[in-house]
């Protein structure tokens, strides 16, 4: 099985993106926030994969982050969710919309999603409410208002500069400001930031 592709950005479509490694072009399926994530071709990249089998056909499916890729996991689990369901699903919520939506029973929230109805809604919402409260939130798509802008911004800033994409650098950033305080350097947030980057 393939859990994770790295090599150069061919092709960014709508849907999808054709990942070179070695020569080879893995056609790989995502939703628009992850590939809205991924850099311009002929890029270099690393991306999350969930491979699956079927008799026609070896589909896989990238994510930027595991948070994202965990969810595309449960969502498929409940009866008349696929693939392109939960690809869709979660391009119109982030994982921290979805925790929300679940936990309130939300049912407008997943129905904007194309494709999913009332009675899918209604579905997704009762056989996973249990199970929401463990699944991570995406802190790499989600928004983090205890960030103090300016200094959030420098230091997100001086990370995408040393080459770190936006994805990987924004919620270290995030986590660092939330350990040490609003009133932490610029300095000590980026050393600081780079350690939680090099774990």
């Amino acid at each position: 099985m393939i859990a994770q592709l790295t090599g150069r950005i061919e092709a960014l479509t709508d849907g999808s993106c054709i990942i070179d490694v070695n020569g080879v072009g893995y056609l790989v399926q995502a939703t628009t926030r992850t590939l809205a994530a991924l850099p311009a071709a002929p890029a270099l990249v690393k991306i999350l994969i969930e491979t699956q089998i079927r008799e026609d056909a070896f589909l896989l499916y990238g994510f930027a982050d595991s948070a994202e890729r965990d969810w595309f996991r449960l969502l498929t689990t409940v009866q008349g969710v696929g693939a392109k369901v939960a690809l869709a699903i979660l391009s119109t919520l982030t994982p921290a919309d979805l925790v929300g939506a679940i936990a309130g029973g939300d049912r407008s929230s997943v129905t904007r999603t194309p494709g999913v109805g009332a009675k899918l809604a209604i579905r997704i919402l009762t056989e996973l409410r249990e199970k929401a409260g463990a699944m991570p939130t995406g802190a790499s798509f989600a928004t983090t208002p205890r960030m103090p802008t300016g200094t959030a911004e420098e230091a997100l800033s001086a990370l995408l500069n040393l080459g770190y994409r936006r994805p990987e650098a924004q919620p270290a950033v995030a986590r660092v400001i939330e350990r040490l305080g609003d009133g932490a350097s610029l300095d000590h947030v980026i050393r600081d930031s780079l350690k939680e980057l090099a774990r």
